[in-house]
């Protein structure tokens, strides 16, 4: 075994849920992440915690068998029972084939989000790492070499989260106090909206790792104006580019995509949710320097800005404000290092990717 994949385990266990003694886990992985499934089982025997594995979330060719065969869909009691049931989940990410679930009908697939919207509430509630196994198919997504895949993996994964955390907290700072926020990329995006009393967050590695970002949630009738997402996005094993998005009083009134369109048209009718914003993620994770169409990694990026239509996170929500609820919650990416600026509260903070407690912001 890599001794690289003890490590990612240790952190894990360790940093991002800090298992203790009796603790039940639920680990939801990817047969390819096997390695990994195995070295955190050593380390829960070590610590005195009970492990219980499943293929439920990311187990994507059953998934596939049962979508393709069934058209309407109810909460599984059993399941909802065992994450009732849990202290900690582990969702870990990893493919065979990237484009196992391309054909199965988006309609299906919003009925099926839909009826797991109780899980999705259950496993949040818990305390939760989702994380990646450098598995092949996902390299040949990022368009590099099996090793290659894993050297991007872990040098993301095993850094040291406390100076991350520090570094990110100057943005928490500006931002959690914040009424309003501009994102302005070239002549194709300019999109206003209030965070005001709402709650940015500072991931370090704890609930995605890698981590990398700072975020929060915007006032759902506010936002207004336009965004043209010009990185790729990869949903239910198809490829969405050029996004564009127009927003009137927090809803998406116009929306377009250069590819797949149809597949973007059917997430934002999933629900009355689904066609508003739920989060606004700022990358700054600068070790994460190749897009590879894994929004794990790719929305933690350095230079970007990142939105996702449907549910806001709970803890981004204010005690006072409203929490936009969906069953899906889809993130896409604007490159912000070149002609772009972010402006809190009417004074630019970051211009061309460069933050305003950095060198060279005034050059």
């Amino acid at each position: 075994m890599d001794p690289r994949i003890r490590e990612h385990a240790e952190v894990i266990v360790d940093h991002s849920i800090d298992l203790s003694e009796g603790d039940n886990i639920v680990i939801d992985a990817h047969p390819q992440a096997e390695d990994l499934v195995a070295a955190l089982h050593e380390f829960a025997a070590d610590r005195g915690a009970n492990p219980l594995v499943v293929q439920n979330r990311l187990g994507e060719r059953f998934r596939r068998a049962y979508l393709r065969n069934r058209d309407e869909f109810e909460t599984p009691s059993h399941i909802e029972a065992l994450y009732e049931e849990m202290d900690a989940y582990i969702a870990i990410k990893g493919r065979d084939n990237v484009t196992e679930t391309s054909d199965v009908d988006p309609e299906t697939t919003a009925a099926y989000q839909q009826s797991q919207q109780p899980l999705l509430n259950e496993r949040l509630s818990k305390t939760w790492c989702l994380t990646q196994y450098p598995a092949p198919a996902n390299a040949q997504l990022a368009q590099t070499s099996t090793e290659g895949y894993e050297n991007f993996v872990w040098d993301a994964v095993l850094k040291d989260w406390d100076a991350v955390r520090e570094h990110q907290a100057q943005m928490v700072e500006i931002l959690d106090p914040a009424e309003e926020v501009r994102i302005v990329s070239g002549e194709t995006t300019d999109v206003t909206m209030s965070v005001a009393g709402n709650e940015t967050l500072n991931d370090y590695g704890e609930k995605n790792l890698p981590g990398g970002e700072v975020f929060t949630a915007p006032v759902p009738d506010s936002v207004e104006g336009e965004v043209l997402f010009d990185k790729p996005l990869y949903h239910q094993g198809r490829e969405v580019t050029d996004v564009f998005l127009r927003f009137e009083d927090g809803e998406v009134v116009e929306h377009s995509a250069a590819k797949n369109e149809d597949l973007l048209s059917e997430v934002l009718s999933t629900d009355d949710g689904a066609n508003r914003l739920g989060e606004l993620g700022i990358g700054m994770n600068r070790d994460i320097d190749q897009f590879s169409y894994n929004m794990l990694f790719d929305e933690k990026m350095g230079d970007t800005v990142h939105m996702a239509v449907g549910r806001a996170y709970d803890e981004t929500v204010g005690e006072d404000n409203e929490q936009n609820e969906s069953a899906v919650h889809v993130d896409m990416i604007v490159d912000m290092s070149e002609d772009s600026f972010i402006e809190v509260d009417g004074e630019v903070v970051q211009r061309d990717g460069t933050f305003v407690f950095e060198d060279g912001f005034e050059d």
